[in-house]
């Protein structure tokens, strides 16, 4: 069986996500018979590639709401992590265009290494001190390194801006064509659809549906998973 996960780097709730996935695919009886494939979608297409700013810049001037608001919820998002084992810098984190990053899943890929390197990006960007976005593709050419990736590959992929962009544009499409407004989106064997960052338990519904069942993709928990689209990150409310 195949699922498939549309994200971006800069989506925390797609970093809460995935590990809510493999919390539940941890226990799934046939969980060595899943393969995962990791998908394209960008929250922020338009942004050029040096334009970055710190995400509570980004969030008051997206949503119009204080520092003080958005930095609550930037707490909140960091109190989600944690309670998944995950670390997440609350404080200055920067916000950028992430089109390139997703040129190099592509070609991790290719190689075998999507899932690490999304996972090294991930950290990077939620939980390293260091920017993800203001070093140059030398910090990209590094993570890919670390994921196991040629490093002098990864940089040529990085050079030519025609590498991997039609694969890019392509995911990008097919989750518009699937109906995914927002990320994380998970397509299940193409039988189930999850939007959101879901609990563990829906996971497991879903993935023990798709291991049993033909037919239409149908979305589990539909409105309930916390996400990002276009508009902007849901903020978790205080309870």
């Amino acid at each position: 069986m195949r699922v498939e996960i549309w994200s971006d780097i800069a989506c925390p709730w797609c970093y809460v996500g995935k590990a809510r996935f493999e919390k539940a695919l941890a226990a799934f009886p046939h969980r060595d018979e899943v393969e995962v494939v990791h998908r394209s979608f960008e929250l922020d297409p338009g942004r050029a590639k040096g334009d970055v700013q710190p995400v509570i810049t980004m969030l008051t001037r997206k949503y119009g709401m204080s520092e003080a608001q958005a930095q609550a919820g930037e707490d909140n998002l960091g109190a989600q992590a944690a309670a998944e084992g995950l670390d997440y810098r609350t404080r200055d984190r920067d916000h950028g265009n992430t089109f390139d990053m997703h040129r190099l899943l592509h070609f991790a890929k290719e190689h075998g290494r999507q899932d690490a390197l999304i996972q090294l990006l991930y950290r990077a960007n939620f939980a390293e001190e260091r920017s993800l976005f203001t070093e140059g593709d030398e910090r990209l050419v590094e993570l890919a390194a670390e994921a196991g990736l040629d490093a002098g590959a990864a940089r040529a992929v990085l050079a030519d801006p025609d590498a991997y962009a039609d694969e890019v544009r392509a995911d990008e499409r097919e989750a518009a064509q699937l109906g995914a407004t927002g990320v994380p989106f998970f397509v299940l064997d193409r039988k189930y659809g999850v939007s959101g960052a879901q609990p563990a338990e829906v996971f497991t519904q879903a993935l023990t549906q798709a291991w049993g069942e033909r037919s239409p993709l149908r979305l589990v928990g539909q409105g309930g998973g916390d996400a990002c689209g276009p508009d902007g990150c849901a903020v978790p409310q205080h309870g």
